[in-house]
């Protein structure tokens, strides 16, 4: 019998456990006290006890280990709950959850979070790497957003794009770490976020039932409302 198979799932698994070794180091060094000036290939390598070669093996690139320390941190942190959020049939309790589950990835590791976003506005590489994944974010606000429009057969008014960006603004990892402050957890100030995220949505709606009331003039030139 050849054993190559055998001896090829071996090495697969010895790799997959390198990753996750360098991934957790990655990790760990950003929870430290070094974290923020620390962070560099050599200094992940070197806690996670590989040749710096090892890690440029497995991710490819710097590039390739902040995207893939970002997965890591999302898988751990629950984020694939989302799809559940968005199988809510109502689109107000799929805001409502979606925001659930962004407390508990975002209060995951509080720590790395705030270090990662401070990284970001020093350092292009994280900053692009916080950025696209924060677009998914945002495509998933403006989905319930539509939701809920068309559910309530409103137009999306022009409106919809400012919406969207107060949603965005107020899911944040930033909006979540400054409302819950030095006492608080992350998921704690859920039911704040949410209710202020339903305000922004009534006045939308509001918005785009006032447009849809506003009636033309007719092309007479008398003035006349048309109905």
């Amino acid at each position: 019998m050849c054993p190559r198979p055998y001896n090829l799932g071996r090495r697969r698994l010895a790799a997959d456990k390198t990753r996750l070794k360098i991934l957790a180091a990655a990790r760990n060094l950003l929870a430290s006290r070094a974290g923020m000036s620390g962070f560099s290939v050599d200094a992940v390598a070197q806690r996670a006890g590989v040749a710096r070669m090892t890690v440029y093996y497995q991710f490819g690139s710097r590039i390739g280990l902040l995207e893939a320390l970002f997965d890591y941190l999302a898988l751990r942190g629950g984020i694939d709950q989302i799809a559940s959020a968005f199988r809510q049939p109502d689109p107000l309790a799929a805001l409502d959850a979606f925001i659930d589950v962004l407390a508990r990835f975002w209060g995951s590791q509080r720590l790395v979070f705030r270090r990662i976003h401070g990284l970001a506005a020093l350092d292009p590489d994280f900053q692009n790497v916080v950025q696209s994944r924060q677009e998914r974010r945002r495509h998933g606000l403006q989905t319930i957003l539509l939701r809920l429009l068309s559910e309530r057969s409103q137009p999306a008014s022009p409106s919809v794009e400012n919406t969207v960006a107060l949603l965005y603004a107020l899911t944040s990892f930033e909006t979540f770490d400054n409302l819950a402050g030095p006492s608080r957890q992350l998921p704690d100030v859920a039911p704040v976020v949410q209710k202020l995220a339903r305000a922004v949505l009534e006045i939308d709606l509001h918005q785009a039932l006032g447009q849809c009331d506003r009636i033309p003039a007719d092309k007479t030139g008398t003035g006349a409302k048309t109905r």
